[in-house]
């Protein structure tokens, strides 16, 4: 087991307010790398693979700009173009996995360190079930324990919410547990909020296991959620919006 990598098991919470209220919770897992073991996490576990077919797997082209590169590289790449200048320390991505070789994740958040450990950043990427992708690049203070972001929303997500929302975040950094607030609101106010909570476990194959029997085919499921819920959505009398066009990456951008 390796000091900063781990797994990440808890639940997803989603709520949304005004004229069709709804509200749900899943049990899911997540991963979190170290982007600077992820290649030894490959050749020890072997449950795990990294850029190959496995129970579970991370494969460079779900995240970031979908090439080859590597998330790191990546990751740097996107943060000096944000202005931070000073070269980075670790970097860990949030992520669920790959299943048998299908992935999906609507959020994966990079936890950015400078080489003195302090969180400096966090890169929120956000995928829709449209095939898009786009990563809102955020600074942390060092000196707050949880951190609070906020910006305005860029790209399309779902086809019950409009463009012209904003995002505001509270994140709990990962150590024991982990935790993302998201607060999704409009002119009129707070229209959707949106939880991740999990504990650490060991990234072990024994682990590996013991999660895929707790939530079987995880990055399935969550697809499969995803649609359910906006049957339900759209029987309430939801208004659908349809797609938009996602906004344009920035130079490098993951």
């Amino acid at each position: 087991m390796t000091d900063a990598s781990a797994l990440y098991v808890g639940s997803v919470f989603h709520r949304r307010l005004g004229a069709t209220p709804h509200r749900f919770r899943y049990r899911v897992f997540w991963l979190l790398v170290d982007l600077d073991e992820l290649a030894g996490l490959g050749r020890r576990l072997r449950l795990f693979s990294h850029n190959a077919f496995n129970l579970f797997s991370l494969d460079d082209r779900d995240h970031g700009d979908g090439s080859a590169r590597s998330l790191r590289e990546q990751a740097v790449a996107l943060l000096a173009a944000h202005g931070f200048t000073s070269p980075p320390g670790a970097i860990r991505l949030l992520c669920m996995p790959r299943t048998l070789g299908y992935d999906f994740n609507p959020l994966s958040v990079y936890f950015c360190y400078d080489r003195d450990g302090a969180l400096i950043a966090l890169i929120h990427e956000v995928h829709n079930t449209f095939g898009g992708r786009h990563s809102y690049v955020l600074p942390a203070d060092p000196a707050q324990g949880e951190v609070r972001q906020a910006c305005d929303k860029a790209f399309f997500v779902s086809p019950f919410l409009p463009m012209g929302l904003r995002y505001e975040f509270r994140v709990a950094p990962p150590g024991e547990s982990v935790a993302v607030a998201i607060r999704v609101a409009g002119p009129d106010g707070p229209i959707l909020r949106a939880a991740l909570t999990a504990k650490r476990r060991p990234f072990t194959d024994a682990m590996l296991a013991r999660a895929a029997l707790a939530v079987p085919f995880v990055a399935i499921k969550t697809v499969a959620a995803i649609h359910w819920q906006a049957v339900r959505l759209f029987a309430k009398g939801a208004r659908w919006r349809g797609p938009g066009k996602p906004a344009e990456p920035a130079a490098g951008a993951l």
